[in-house]
């Protein structure tokens, strides 16, 4: 018991500044669902359904940039530093080839709005937002390499920082542009997608500038001596990241991609779902902190070959997320009429969001565990089995079922929003309960081994 609590003391010491970076990071989402909600119900619901497909492209680049870390962390662990700036270097330029990808996806996926069934107006906004906030997919890729470098090494502080300074400069960037301020045209919620672009590229320069100029970067510094492409290391980092990406993909693709399904229900069902999804996605980067922490303190230990504490650091990690996700459930179930009213004042929408927030409230404990199990078995290297758990319990549970739920079968009648929310949470356990077993599984094997 004294060691469970010394390694997640030790875990939580290294995530917090990690949560409040990432929690700051989706702020962004939250000032913009708020800033747009107060424009019209109309913005908040373009700002939804052009966010759904956006958060779709992040969350997957996220995953996809996420194979340098444990490779980073092993190295560190091991003590061989010098492997450390030629894997970031390589990181990067895959990390760039990502988010150009993202990006032609983006332009691509735009016409789809008038084809959804939503208000012609809403179908324009959701289309200018999408265009204008896919400029920032490039910084954020990059920043994400920088930002899984730099934890690896231990140092989460800076992300905390850099991601409260653009959180900052989010909200006058948003006052400009939404509402037409210093000479700039009233954009609504299409104002939000160029300012959250333009705090992106701010916040790259910012942590390029931290590794520069901070001594701690000085023994593993990777913006010197830059080699050209290695197809070798290439082919480890797509090998690790392609199948986290897909495993990202497959869950943010079951809440946001339900955004796209639900237009057919009306503005107010979208528009409450994008309040129970912003929440959830804030609360979310509590639970994914820990996981990001816990790929760093794991592959520290199994790159210096301590597999037992390994092993401990993982046990804690479980017992922590569990702690913290009663405390969010919590939260999220008595506030949450309160916590609606922070983005509408839309008497239908407000009534519809309590209802979804209880849902959100629900699956905070299987959300927490699902999320920081996969942080543990990123430690260990093993991606390729989460992303086939991710596809089973969202892709074909979740979204079937959720569909099946909202809109009735055989002559039932559906549930509406609320059907596809009570899917995602038997999908969430699903997927808890089989990563959970995946690293006892995983951790076993290396202490026999």
């Amino acid at each position: 018991m004294l060691h469970l609590r010394q390694e997640a003391r030790a875990t939580w010491t290294l995530a917090w500044p990690i949560m409040i970076g990432q929690l700051a990071s989706t702020g962004t989402s939250f000032v913009d669902a708020v800033m747009a909600g107060h424009v019209s119900a109309g913005d908040l619901a373009a700002v939804s359904v052009g966010a759904s497909i956006w958060v779709m492209l992040i969350v997957t680049l996220i995953g996809l940039n996420l194979a340098a870390s444990p490779l980073v962390a092993h190295a560190v662990g091991a003590q061989r530093h010098a492997e450390v700036p030629p894997l970031v270097q390589q990181a990067l330029y895959q990390g760039l080839c990502w988010a150009l990808l993202a990006w032609l996806i983006a332009l691509a996926a735009s016409p789809i709005f008038p084809h959804l069934g939503l208000p012609s107006e809403v179908a324009a906004k959701a289309h200018d937002f999408l265009i204008a906030v896919s400029w920032g997919l490039v910084p954020f890729a990059l920043f994400r390499v920088l930002y899984g470098y730099s934890a690896s090494l231990g140092q989460t502080k800076p992300m905390m920082v850099i991601s409260l300074i653009g959180l900052a400069l989010n909200v006058p960037a948003n006052w400009m542009l939404i509402y037409g301020h210093f000479g700039f045209p009233a954009m609504g919620g299409v104002g939000c997608g160029w300012a959250t672009a333009f705090c992106m590229w701010v916040t790259l320069l910012m942590m390029v500038g931290w590794i520069r100029y901070a001594p701690v970067y000085r023994a593993t510094y990777p913006f010197r001596r830059w080699q050209r492409i290695d197809w070798r290391r290439q082919r480890e980092l797509f090998r690790l990241g392609a199948p986290m990406g897909v495993m990202f993909f497959v869950e943010v693709s079951a809440f946001g991609g339900i955004a796209l399904l639900m237009a057919r229900l009306g503005t107010t069902s979208v528009a409450a779902h994008q309040i129970a999804l912003n929440v959830a996605s804030l609360t979310f980067m509590i639970p994914s902190a820990l996981g990001t922490a816990l790929t760093v303190r794991v592959g520290h230990a199994l790159g210096s070959g301590d597999v037992r504490r390994a092993r401990e650091i993982g046990n804690a990690g479980l017992v922590l997320g569990l702690i913290v996700a009663c405390g969010l459930a919590t939260m999220i179930i008595v506030g949450r009429t309160q916590i609606a009213s922070w983005y509408t004042t839309d008497a239908a929408v407000l009534a519809l969001a309590g209802v979804l927030l209880l849902y959100a409230g629900l699956f905070q404990l299987a959300d927490a565990t699902q999320v920081v199990a996969a942080g543990i078995l990123r430690g260990y290297k093993v991606t390729r089995q989460p992303m086939l758990v991710h596809l089973t319990a969202f892709w074909l549970v979740g979204i079937p079922l959720g569909y099946a739920l909202a809109f009735g079968w055989h002559g039932r009648h559906g549930s509406g929003a609320a059907g596809y929310w009570q899917a995602l949470v038997l999908a969430l356990v699903c997927a808890a309960s089989l990563l959970v077993w995946l690293y006892l599984k995983k951790s076993r094997a290396a202490l026999a081994r």
